[in-house]
């Protein structure tokens, strides 16, 4: 309750953020050709079950690191606070590895839940299978060991629901930890 009455006076909407998203990602394409747009949404309904700050986040979360927008340019259009700093923390730093960025963002539980499910639809095997073998396996192996550092830092149930939605064929993996 007192979460949407927070997102009520930021004066914008779910919907608007994924309009938001939608423009700024105009013209992208992920890795397999797919309209960016549809990357960032198949994240975003993986944190559905957790409110609409992280729905939010999901749907920015490669905003600053793959567009013009600005963080300013966030705030100033209404969207909240904690959804920037959020973005903001799984958002690639210059010179930062990977592997470092993986631990600092276990520092936040909600970017954690945001990098899982990035992490989750990245690793689809759906979307791995139309890359060519030797970018599969080299990005395989970099999501499975962030994962290593993901999971650890949130509830298994939590990691459950994120992965059932957004890639099902990891729930293997994760009972096997």
């Amino acid at each position: 309750m007192a979460q949407e009455a927070h997102l009520e006076n930021a004066g914008i909407s779910v919907e608007e953020v994924d309009s938001l998203a939608a423009s700024a990602h105009a013209g992208q394409f992920d890795k397999i050709g797919v309209p960016y747009i549809e990357r960032v949404r198949a994240v975003a309904a993986g944190l559905v079950p957790f409110g609409d700050e992280l729905v939010m986040a999901g749907l920015l979360h490669d905003v600053l690191e793959d567009t013009e927008v600005s963080a300013d340019d966030l705030l100033q259009r209404g969207v909240p606070a904690r959804v920037v700093e959020i973005v903001k923390a799984v958002t690639n730093q210059a010179g930062m590895a990977y592997e470092e960025k993986v631990r600092r963002i276990t520092a936040d539980p909600q970017a954690t839940l945001l990098k899982i499910a990035d992490n989750a639809h990245n690793s689809h095997p759906d979307r791995a299978a139309q890359l060519p073998a030797q970018k599969r396996e080299r990005l395989a192996a970099k999501y499975r060991t962030a994962r290593i550092e993901l999971w650890p830092a949130a509830g298994q149930a939590d990691i459950e629901t994120v992965v059932s939605i957004v890639n099902p064929s990891l729930l293997a993996e994760l009972g096997q930890r």
